[in-house]
């Protein structure tokens, strides 16, 4: 993350994330695959790093070796060619309203402190260990179980999480940089998706 100032001087706290360039791999059509979207490639590959029949993948595409592949459904899917380019001032602009999807920061197995925020028990009255312990997780004779659900110790991040209505405040178009208003999920270096929004949703 860094920040910026904006025309008026206000400093805007934003994610810089690279987005581009794009390779269309592969397109999907409704007669030979039931559905109809595109898939992307991004990023490079050692070429002894990637299996045969990826190889031919994209070479059939006449695409780069990519190191992710991910597929987008939406419009204008129908004027898109294989191993057509794309660049983030060709989509993005600043002003537009997108969506981030990544996988969140893995913490590892964390107690009820840290994972639901539990208050802890009392830290008097003779107790010396129970200070971060959950507590009673059921009632006594009536249900005579544990609720599903209940909050409890557990593995903790790792899972895909969706930030919607962020606000594209920079394109630097010569190196397919984005700027992105507040944070997005995930580590450095990490890998997001960023679907562009007609609406805020």
């Amino acid at each position: 993350m860094t920040s910026i100032f904006d025309e008026s001087g206000q400093v805007i706290p934003c994610t810089v994330i690279e987005a581009g360039p794009c390779y269309v791999t592969q397109i999907r059509t409704k007669e030979r695959d039931g559905y109809e979207a595109v898939q992307l490639g991004f990023g490079e590959k050692k070429e002894r790093l990637v299996s045969k029949p990826l190889r031919g993948h994209f070479a059939k595409a006449g695409a780069k070796l990519a190191r992710v592949v991910r597929e987008f459904r939406g419009n204008g899917i129908a004027e898109m060619q294989p191993g057509q380019e794309f660049t983030v001032d060709r989509v993005f602009a600043k002003g537009d309203v997108v969506k981030v999807v990544g996988t969140s920061k893995g913490r590892g197995f964390q107690g009820v402190v840290k994972r639901h925020h539990f208050g802890g028990g009392a830290r008097t009255h003779g107790q010396s260990d129970r200070m971060r312990a959950p507590g009673s997780i059921g009632s006594s004779s009536y249900p005579s179980r544990v609720f599903k659900g209940q909050r409890m110790a557990g593995r903790m991040g790792g899972t895909q999480i969706t930030v919607r209505n962020l606000t594209v405040v920079g394109v630097i178009a010569d190196s397919n940089l984005l700027l992105i208003k507040g944070s997005v999920p995930g580590a450095v270096n990490g890998v997001v998706e960023i679907h562009k929004l007609t609406t805020q949703q």
